[in-house]
């Protein structure tokens, strides 16, 4: 993503909430850590390919439906 980082536009928060999940809950069940969770879900960290892959399987969503560019 580069420099541009700045402008994805990140549901994740509201998706794992709508799931029911906790941060933790989420962490656990996509194999990172709860920091991890928590900095994605605040725009400070963009996760690899294969991490979001797995937070959208998790949620039973698409990668598009967490992460989508202006």
């Amino acid at each position: 993503m580069g420099r541009n980082h700045q402008k994805l536009l990140n549901n994740l928060e509201e998706l794992r909430k709508g799931a029911g999940l906790t941060q933790e809950e989420l962490s656990t069940k996509a194999e990172v850590s709860r920091k991890s969770i928590n900095a994605i879900e605040n725009g400070v960290y963009i996760p690899s390919t294969v991490l979001s892959l797995k937070i959208a399987k998790t949620l039973s969503c698409r990668v598009e439906d967490i992460f989508q560019l202006p």
